[in-house]
């Protein structure tokens, strides 16, 4: 199994970050392995695969750098700069460190992806770094910046969650459920990452940044010994953006809009998470709370810094009587 030692100095000061390359290369690897985990996913995959296909069958050398550079036991490195956590960057920004990186690195590292040699159409294609950037900045184009202030407050919403069990629980929950059955803390400083039978690598003074996803994968990187990523799917129910239906009768009495934010509170939630999940403007959002929690059917709490709301036994007897239904709600 793979794992990091890392230091106290390093996880204390670790943090969470966005990132539009990360999420960019979730996306070409779920066009890649052409498989939607969730509805959501799959409708995605729908409306974006044949066009990702037919710009594949238009460069085959393209398809054949891709298919490398996802290879079958790792991500070449130049295709997953580690992001600098300093600050957001954009997809313009952070789509450089992919275009920049040393061309004659390319094909060794394409060889550790695939674990064997590679095409020798690609060891003679010169500058496969900036063909792999050509092909992000489609993917980020064509099927992500669409829909990216939906992804960007899926993935901020995840990240006030996880800092919230993070407070709740310490860093042995909070690891523990980012990646399940990959990533655990397994004590004296030891973090495993992956299962692979990699050697151990020190984070003692590094910097230490989680990347939340949208897309069902993950991965990790670093850079020397100055930063390393944990790049992690969100939690299933806010990566799966068709939601849970709002049944027919419960959305008669209350309104679709607010039984739609009560029915999402059989867990904890912030704010900001139920409206990434509903779609609904904040200022909505806290009006039905507000409203939910006057009716005794919601109750407020803290998790550390964050505001997390959830059913009452009032409010879990009210959603569960209404039962399922045929009508839909965002």
């Amino acid at each position: 199994m793979g794992w990091w030692q890392i230091g106290t100095d390093s996880l204390a000061g670790s943090r969470f970050v966005v990132s539009p390359l990360a999420e960019t290369v979730a996306a070409l690897k779920t066009l890649h392995a052409a498989v939607g985990t969730h509805p959501g996913e799959r409708a995605w995959l729908a409306a974006h695969l044949p066009a990702y296909r037919e710009r594949l069958a238009a460069e085959p050398l393209d398809a054949l750098l891709v298919r490398a550079a996802l290879g079958p036991t790792w991500n070449a490195d130049f295709l997953t700069p580690t992001p600098t956590g300093e600050r957001e960057r954009s997809f313009e920004e952070e789509v450089a460190a992919v275009r920049d990186a040393e061309p004659g690195q390319a094909v060794p590292q394409l060889e550790v992806a695939v674990g064997g040699p590679v095409p020798e159409r690609l060891r003679s294609a010169g500058d496969l770094p900036r063909r792999m950037a050509e092909v992000l900045a489609w993917v980020w184009r064509e099927t992500v910046l669409p829909d990216w202030p939906r992804r960007r407050r899926v993935l901020e919403a995840d990240v006030v969650a996880r800092t919230a069990r993070l407070g709740r629980g310490g860093w042995t929950a909070a690891l523990d459920e980012l990646c399940p059955g990959r990533l655990r803390w397994l004590g004296d400083g030891r973090l495993q990452v992956n299962t692979r039978a990699y050697p151990p690598r020190s984070v003692d003074g590094g910097r230490l940044l989680f990347v939340p996803v949208t897309p069902s994968t993950g991965w990790v990187s670093w850079e020397g010994t100055e930063r390393f990523a944990v790049v992690y799917a969100c939690a299933g129910v806010l990566a799966d953006g068709a939601g849970p239906v709002v049944p027919e009768g419960l959305g008669a009495l209350l309104g679709t809009a607010r039984a739609g934010v009560l029915v999402r509170l059989q867990d904890p939630k912030s704010t900001s998470q139920l409206v990434a999940l509903t779609g609904q403007g904040l200022g909505s959002v806290g009006r039905h709370l507000k409203i939910l929690r006057d009716a005794g059917l919601v109750r407020r709490g803290r998790a550390g810094r964050s505001v997390l709301y959830e059913w009452t036994e009032a409010g879990a007897v009210l959603v569960r009587a209404a039962g399922p239904g045929p009508a839909g709600g965002r």
